[in-house]
């Protein structure tokens, strides 16, 4: 039994559509929309209190490994078009610097030539000094776009130059050690 398969999703500020097998869901920031395989069944129901719910269950028949999964992904997509999510990503290093110019991140990461990053089209970027915040309403494409930036420079564990995200702590190695007599 999913026990987060079993968690009904509430839609504050949002609101849900079921056709045949495509879910979209709608609300201030945009609009997703998701396949709902076979197996799984989505029921629109409200409660008592007039609030719209919408409960997830698998068929007799269906694979119960992908029921909590859209269960998650169906909140994910909610809380997305109510509130958005966010990524912070700082770059560290004597040197490095990035600017973005349009939807295209300009970066100088010690390579011989700039590094240029398209940034997709749903994901909005503000760079403020070396800090690089990302926001979007599609969670998955905001951490791939994120992991993606990340991967160009990733931070090394002796000066911890490169890209990291804000919550992420580098254990730093030490450097060599003086010869002693």
């Amino acid at each position: 039994m999913s026990r987060i398969g079993n968690k009904p999703v509430f839609f504050e500020g949002a609101e849900a559509a079921l056709n045949a097998d495509m879910l979209t869901v709608k609300g201030s920031k945009g609009e997703l929309t998701l396949t709902i395989p076979a197996e799984i069944k989505v029921e629109i129901t409200e409660t008592e209190e007039g609030k719209k719910v919408l409960n997830v269950a698998r068929h007799e028949t269906g694979s119960s490994a992908i029921w909590g999964t859209y269960r998650a992904l169906i909140q994910n997509m909610v809380t997305g078009v109510t509130k958005g999510w966010t990524k912070v990503l700082e770059l560290n290093g004597v040197g490095f610097k990035m600017a973005l110019q349009g939807k295209t991140l300009v970066m100088s990461l010690g390579f011989s030539h700039e590094v240029r990053y398209e940034l997709p089209a749903s994901v909005d970027a503000v760079v403020e000094g070396m800090k690089l915040t990302l926001t979007s309403i599609d969670k998955q494409l905001i951490g791939q776009t994120a992991a993606e930036i990340r991967s160009l420079k990733k931070p090394e564990p002796y000066k911890g130059k490169g890209f990291k995200y804000d919550h992420e702590v580098i254990r730093r190695k030490a450097g060599k050690a003086a010869k002693g007599e």
